[in-house]
């Protein structure tokens, strides 16, 4: 199945930020964000395996109560429902992926 990434709507994630939807399935979902510069993520988690890679920008990622500057082409892997959040430093796209899919994310 193929996606087309002009066609998708950008969605409201929070303060600052946008997310797209891209590809998925039952088993597994790719999300872009945008952040804007400061946009401050409030601490979650979610019973989804999760990994994000930083397309652009600096981000500070907190796991777990641990702190860390992330970078262009930085990746964090995240277990289920372990607490986690993020803060822009300068304006920042990072790729989400689920696994399985982010039912609360679909319309």
């Amino acid at each position: 199945m193929f996606f087309d990434h002009a066609t998708i709507e950008r969605e409201p994630a929070g303060a600052g930020a946008t997310r797209k939807v891209l590809a998925h399935s039952e088993n597994l979902m790719l999300v872009e964000v945008t952040f804007e510069k400061d946009a401050d993520g409030a601490p979650h988690n979610h019973p989804h395996e999760q990994s994000s890679y930083v397309i652009s920008g600096d981000i500070i990622f907190r796991l777990n109560g641990v702190e860390h500057e992330m970078h262009a082409g930085d990746s964090v892997y995240i277990p289920s429902s372990v607490p986690h959040c993020i803060k822009a430093l300068t304006p920042a796209v990072v790729l989400d992926v689920f696994t399985p899919e982010r039912k609360d994310f679909l319309k």
